[in-house]
């Protein structure tokens, strides 16, 4: 059995429960800063809006990145798998809708908002929806509701060695330090370390 230093894997937790919830903070920022954009005169909607534009590149993205990383480490890196519990595929359905329509979607949007002063109402809609599903998984998390799915294995995956819960504390720390030097999301060590640690849980999951 894999012995697996406790406190590298409560560290993983804490940096996953501590991103979310900035994500989730941050998306209910984005919200007021648009509702207060479209109800303010000229100045205060341009002002708004390049604080919303600001606030989704420098500090929400990061943070959204590093929240789905550290779920996705910690499902892989566990028993709790991907698919063998509903509350586990729910919360990972609901982060992938989330991450990809702020990326293709609210972003966007957002950056067109402030370059052109004009917010709408989808805008504080849509960031809206973004925190209240972050705060549905909040409580997914801590209720684990559902049974087992029909596709959970009968033998319990093994637990992942310490080092990827080191490398899931470090990968997520470093992308975020050079994305603010930089000046745009980077998350280029935490997707080299999860197709490293997804090849790995297939290996476990052959010998399990």
């Amino acid at each position: 059995m894999t012995r697996v230093s406790p406190r590298w894997r409560q560290a993983l937790v804490w940096l996953h429960a501590l991103s979310s919830i900035a994500w989730m903070s941050q998306a209910f920022g984005l919200m007021t800063l648009t509702i207060v954009a479209l109800q303010g005169d000229a100045s205060v909607r341009a002002a708004a809006m390049t604080m919303a534009r600001h606030l989704d590149s420098a500090l929400l993205a990061p943070m959204a990145n590093a929240a789905a990383f550290t779920g996705l480490m910690l499902a892989a890196a566990t028993a709790w798998g991907f698919f063998r519990h509903w509350w586990v595929l729910v919360k990972f359905g609901l982060t992938l809708v989330q991450l990809y329509a702020g990326i293709f979607l609210l972003s966007p949007a957002l950056e067109t908002a402030a370059a052109t002063a004009t917010p709408q109402w989808q805008q504080a809609a849509g960031a809206g929806l973004m925190a209240g599903g972050l705060a549905v998984q909040a409580w997914i998390s801590v209720a684990k509701p559902w049974s087992r799915t029909r596709w959970s294995p009968a033998t319990k995956p093994a637990t992942a060695p310490t080092w990827v819960f080191v490398a899931g504390v470090v990968a997520p720390v470093f992308d975020t330090t050079a994305g603010l030097v930089l000046g745009y999301p980077l998350p280029a060590l935490s997707l080299v370390m999860l197709i490293v640690v997804l090849g790995g849980r297939r290996q476990r999951l052959a010998l399990a």
